[in-house]
């Protein structure tokens, strides 16, 4: 899962990983190491992620190009 899309979509909105880690209810070191892949991100962090963005699961996982649901 290190081939996600989860620092792009930050970045384009100008946000912090810290400001993402609270709305996960997680720390800023366990969103960075989704970000890195170094930490698999669950299930349920990828759907509120998914919400949050307006883009699918698929979208952040680079499984496809269109970031529509």
């Amino acid at each position: 899962m290190a081939d996600t899309r989860l620092r792009d979509l930050r970045e384009d909105r100008d946000l912090t990983q810290k400001q993402l880690a609270d709305y996960l209810n997680c720390s800023q070191v366990c969103y960075s190491r989704y970000e890195l892949g170094q930490r698999d991100i669950p299930t349920d962090v990828l759907i509120r992620l998914a919400d949050f963005y307006d883009v699918s699961i698929d979208y952040i996982l680079k499984q496809t190009n269109t970031p529509k649901r």
